[in-house]
């Protein structure tokens, strides 16, 4: 389903935990990381699709999130030719997408990767708000950017201090997640997740995947 300048609707999930860190996924068989994302169905709103992106993509169900904010218009980014099928050429330009910014309200191991037979993610952490867009594919780094800094001033108020102190405990520095053996040195996980690696993972120099074609499900 394209719009008639060529771009196909779509949704962008920023989920935040409770320290507004946010869910950050390594995309399956790549050394890209980015948000979930996927296409608005056709009869679909906005969120409706965004409900069932973040079933599949990260396995969790309205009542494990609160909306906070989404963005006010689309968000644009084109798709260059070579990651798009021949047959798509000239008519396919790219996604319009609708952020939105969910806070978790369940729990880390409410999470599952492999929620549908069609992964999209092969592991995950928890990520400082300002992601670094040098890991994110260069084309969608513009929206990433539009993204986080027009949900930004949304981001829920910590009150750490007042918080220990009523609960009469220190405040503790937040330790760094373990390195995955194997795996890239800037790869992390937090504790209780888990990776789960690709079964028909051949190659970190397989050829990137064809991005969102319109016919394409995602």
């Amino acid at each position: 389903m394209l719009d008639r300048d060529g771009f196909r609707p779509n949704v962008g999930i920023i989920l935040l935990n409770q320290r507004n860190q946010v869910f950050w996924g390594k995309r399956i068989r790549t050394h890209s990381w980015q948000f979930p994302q996927g296409g608005i169905d056709r009869g679909e709103s906005p969120e409706q699709a965004m409900f069932r992106e973040l079933h599949e993509e990260v396995g969790l169900h309205p009542e494990h999130v609160r909306i906070v904010a989404r963005t006010r218009d689309w968000l644009r980014y084109e798709v260059p030719d070579r990651f798009i099928r021949r047959d798509a050429r000239g008519h396919y330009k790219g996604q319009k997408q609708i952020w939105y910014l969910l806070q978790l309200v369940g729990h880390d191991w409410d999470l599952n990767l492999r929620a549908t037979d069609h992964p999209e993610f092969d592991a995950w952490r928890w990520h400082d708000y300002w992601v670094p867009l040098d890991v994110v594919v260069e084309f969608k780094r513009g929206v990433y950017e539009m993204a986080l800094t027009e949900l930004a001033r949304y981001l829920p108020r910590q009150d750490f201090r007042n918080r220990f102190l009523r609960s009469n405990v220190r405040a503790r520095e937040f330790e760094r997640y373990p390195t995955v053996a194997g795996q890239d040195p800037h790869f992390e996980l937090p504790p209780g997740a888990s990776f789960d690696p690709d079964p028909n993972a051949t190659s970190a120099s397989d050829p990137p995947p064809v991005i969102d074609p319109p016919h394409a499900p995602r």
